[in-house]
């Protein structure tokens, strides 16, 4: 299960259009299953799509939306039926199947979509934004579902999605995608662990990693980094790479990052000047100046600081990730 993730206008969607066969592909080649497939019309591909504007057949009822792409792989009217309402259950639309899709709310459609495609026996299934339009909890509790029959059944399945959320609960590596690019292909894990550059690690994660920009100088066992009067970190040359040391070298200054949750709040050498204090029931977010830069912390605790507090806050060298001139991310904060 792969998600295609990136802000609007990166290329998700026409992508996925280029594997069903609706847009052509200007180099390169699409293989599936072990064959060439992008030669081939939609219908030969082995491809079952939910479209983002839903595309249902107005003159048919749900139920016959459904049962459409069955008809042709000859199932008898009992098998059918069944197909029908066990997909039917699962994305809990059983009590519209009767319907047409003029009486249905966006919500509803997008449900009808899905199933439509699910339903299917295909070589993969490509889903586009397939619960964009769905109230929170009933997303969170298909994400779980429609995970479910995907690994039960053993499907293949690419889906385009905004939400980082949606991405991380639902597929097995994600896609990130800017200007038509990939960027990196990885778990979700390791996106938030170990970003290949500064898109990534500013694109992924809630809060998203804070930046910054530290001038270089060099030390006897080391690398000095500085980003204002207070905040020093000290880079042991043993802990990086040659490609690292080359990098450090070779500027004068480099942006580093750091988590929102690797930043601890009350001890520490840096000084905060916060700005908002959110409990969010389970976390505070504290957002503040530190060295000129806008920096968020992330705790599991209360914290009791008013905007215009001056608080202690500890950023460590091990938590930091180094990014090259490039924007190629040279050495990552050591593992928890």
């Amino acid at each position: 299960i792969v998600a295609l993730l990136g802000s609007s206008g990166c290329g998700k969607t026409s992508t996925l259009r280029m594997i069903a066969g609706f847009e052509s592909v200007s180099a390169g080649s699409i293989a599936l299953a072990q064959r060439p497939i992008h030669e081939l019309p939609p219908a030969r591909r082995g491809v079952a799509m939910a479209f983002e504007g839903y595309s249902l057949y107005p003159p048919l009822t749900v139920r016959e939306n459904i049962a459409f792409a069955l008809k042709a792989q000859q199932l008898s009217r009992a098998e059918v039926a069944h197909r029908v309402d066990s997909i039917a259950r699962l994305v809990e639309i059983e009590d519209i199947l009767d319907h047409h899709p003029r009486a249905l709310s966006g919500g509803q459609q997008q449900r009808v979509c899905l199933a439509r495609a699910l339903v299917r026996d295909a070589d993969l299934y490509l889903l586009d934004e397939p619960m964009g339009q769905l109230e929170p909890q009933l997303r969170a509790v298909l994400r779980g579902r429609i995970k479910g029959l995907l690994a039960e059944r053993g499907m293949t399945a690419i889906f385009v999605t905004h939400d980082q959320t949606e991405a991380s609960a639902l597929a097995d590596r994600i896609a990130v995608m800017e200007d038509g690019v990939l960027q990196q292909f990885a778990s979700e894990r390791e996106l938030k662990n170990r970003p290949a550059n500064l898109f990534v690690a500013s694109f992924i994660g809630e809060p998203p990693m804070n930046l910054l920009e530290t001038n270089v100088a060099q030390e006897e066992e080391g690398f000095r980094l500085t980003a204002g009067a207070d905040v020093a970190f000290h880079i042991p040359r043993q802990t990086l790479d040659v490609t690292a040391q080359q990098a450090l070298v070779q500027a004068d200054r480099i942006k580093v990052g750091i988590r929102p949750q690797r930043i601890a709040i009350g001890t520490g050498e840096s000084r905060l000047r916060v700005v908002s204090n959110q409990w969010l029931g389970d976390q505070s977010h504290v957002a503040g100046e530190c060295a000129g830069h806008l920096l968020v912390a992330v705790t599991s605790s209360k914290v009791a600081a008013r905007p215009g507090d001056i608080v202690p806050c500890a950023l460590e060298s091990r938590n930091l990730h180094i990014f090259g001139a490039d924007g190629v991310c040279v050495r990552h904060a050591e593992a928890r």
